[in-house]
């Protein structure tokens, strides 16, 4: 049983009725971060495997239904865990994270994922990679997210900018997240007005707030 099939089996596990509320919670707490999704967006898609991805690693939800578990899946609850969040460039199977400057060389990438890293020239992407020791895996999580082509240049000063203010991995690039979403819900909107350094801050407009010109007497 590998870490794919693993996080696909408590994925499973979350659709269960008895569950249901658990799950409505940890979405609300993930669209507080990252912005509203709802079946009518044309990202629903991408943003629930995105969440269900954070529940299993970040929300640790595995734990939730360890009970449930085989012995092989579970020896993954912890590596899942441990799972390192970055803003990655892809060079083939390598990734760099513009945020930590870490580089993950891939042993295991899901189809559509290794499709997407293909087409991914010159874009920056919100991903997990989960890593276990013996045998050597390391393995993107499903549910990346893939900012836009010209966002690249727009999210560097972002990340400067959260250094500076010592934000938190997670929050920094929660915060790209809810850009992505001001970027591609408003279609009239340009990169550089939904990736900037104000929209950091949860309290931030999702697009700088026009002031109105005052008349010269």
């Amino acid at each position: 049983m590998g870490v794919f099939e693993t996080v696909a089996r408590i994925v499973e596990l979350g659709g269960a009725r008895q569950r249901a509320l658990r799950v409505a919670e940890m979405r609300a707490a993930f669209e507080a971060g990252t912005g509203a999704f709802a079946p009518e967006d044309a990202w629903f898609e991408e943003r629930s495997r995105t969440f269900w991805c954070d529940a299993v690693t970040r929300g640790r939800f595995g734990r939730e239904v360890e009970d449930e578990l085989e012995s092989v899946e579970k020896a993954w609850l912890a590596p899942l865990e441990r799972a390192h969040r970055g803003i990655f460039r892809a060079e083939g199977r390598l990734l760099v994270d513009a945020w930590s400057g870490a580089e993950l060389a891939l042993t295991l990438v899901d189809d559509a994922s290794l499709a997407e890293l293909g087409a991914s020239s010159g874009q920056l992407f919100d991903a997990r990679v989960v890593g276990l020791d013996s045998p050597l895996v390391v393995a993107l999580l499903p549910g990346a997210v893939f900012h836009a082509r010209d966002a690249t240049a727009a999210i560097e000063p972002v990340l400067v900018e959260a250094r500076a203010r010592s934000l938190t991995t997670h929050d920094t690039l929660d915060a790209l997240l809810r850009m992505e979403r001001t970027m591609r819900s408003l279609s009239r909107v340009k990169a550089s007005y939904a990736y900037r350094a104000e929209a950091l801050s949860l309290r931030a407009p999702a697009v700088p707030v026009r002031r109105p010109v005052k008349e010269s007497s």
